[in-house]
């Protein structure tokens, strides 16, 4: 049994086909273009689809992995930095171009399903994937499966809040996890403390003390509120700032101060697949 699956990201829509376990058939990339339209990016899809699918069997499942939540109602995106996609039936147009029925779900469930498939989760029954880059958002899978909330919007820990009244986030409200602890955040937090501009990868080799106490403050609070509701048997961190090395030490014994125990036993570990965890993830989607 093979499985297809496609990544649709701001430049690029990446696509692979799976053996049964795991093992990559064809794998490719095409650019997105999506300032040519969404009917662009279909026709963009579609010879994807055919160069993956040539002299190959059908795939037997075909899943979609989409940058944006998705709305329960309408099972289409309602938001997306690729904007062209919002409020369009992307799942139904790619089900005409694939002649079968197809999964979709957003990057973060797609970034948990995979470690939870073939990465650092694997043999984990109930895995919180986290996702910290330009945005913070999370996943989780139950013995082997995306579990989405009646809403879909299960494991948004991103836009938790965390400080009452305090960063304004794009979502409309104030204080939000994400407005904290995600990549831009937290480089804007180390020109406020110092008035240097950094990209993050410079910030986290010599960080100011002022800067990594409030960052694993707010890791901790933020993540303990997800372990005391969830209790996950083991934490992926995924995006840009899951590699900073700290958070994998001080990071989980921050976590542990803040938890209704007086333990943690939940492994907060990296990620096995980094960038490719979206293909592999929906590819993943019809268990």
């Amino acid at each position: 049994m093979n499985r297809l699956g496609i990544d649709i990201g701001g430049t690029k829509i990446e696509g692979v086909i799976l053996q049964e376990n795991g093992s990559v058939i064809k794998r490719e990339r095409i650019p997105t273009e999506s300032h040519k339209g969404y009917q662009h990016i279909l026709r963009q899809i579609s010879k994807l689809y055919s160069n993956l699918t040539e002299n190959t069997d059908p795939p037997s499942t075909v899943g979609i992995c989409t940058p944006g939540a998705i709305s329960y109602k309408t099972n289409r995106l309602k938001n997306s930095n690729t904007a062209c996609l919002i409020g369009q039936p992307i799942k139904e147009d790619v089900e005409a171009i694939a002649g079968q029925p197809v999964a979709m779900d957003n990057d973060a469930n797609c970034f948990t399903q995979a470690e939870t498939s073939l990465g650092a989760a694997k043999g984990y029954d109930l895995v919180f994937g986290v996702i910290m880059g330009t945005g913070v958002g999370g996943g989780i899978c139950f013995h082997g499966k995306v579990h989405k909330g009646h809403q879909y919007i299960a494991g948004e820990w991103g836009h938790s809040l965390l400080h009452p009244g305090g960063n304004l986030c794009y979502c409309g409200k104030h204080g939000c996890v994400e407005t904290y602890i995600s990549g831009p955040a937290l480089e804007k937090r180390y020109y406020e403390l110092t008035g240097e501009s950094k990209p993050l990868k410079e910030i986290a080799k010599n960080p100011p003390a002022e800067w990594e106490v409030e960052f694993l403050e707010n890791f901790g609070i933020a993540l303990s509120n997800v372990v005391n509701i969830l209790d996950p048997d083991i934490i992926v961190l995924g995006g840009g700032v899951s590699n900073i090395n700290f958070l994998y030490e001080e990071g989980s014994n921050s976590v542990r101060r803040y938890c209704f125990n007086d333990t943690l036993d939940t492994p907060i570990v990296k990620n096995k697949l980094g960038d490719s965890a979206g293909v592999f993830g929906a590819a993943y989607l019809n268990l």
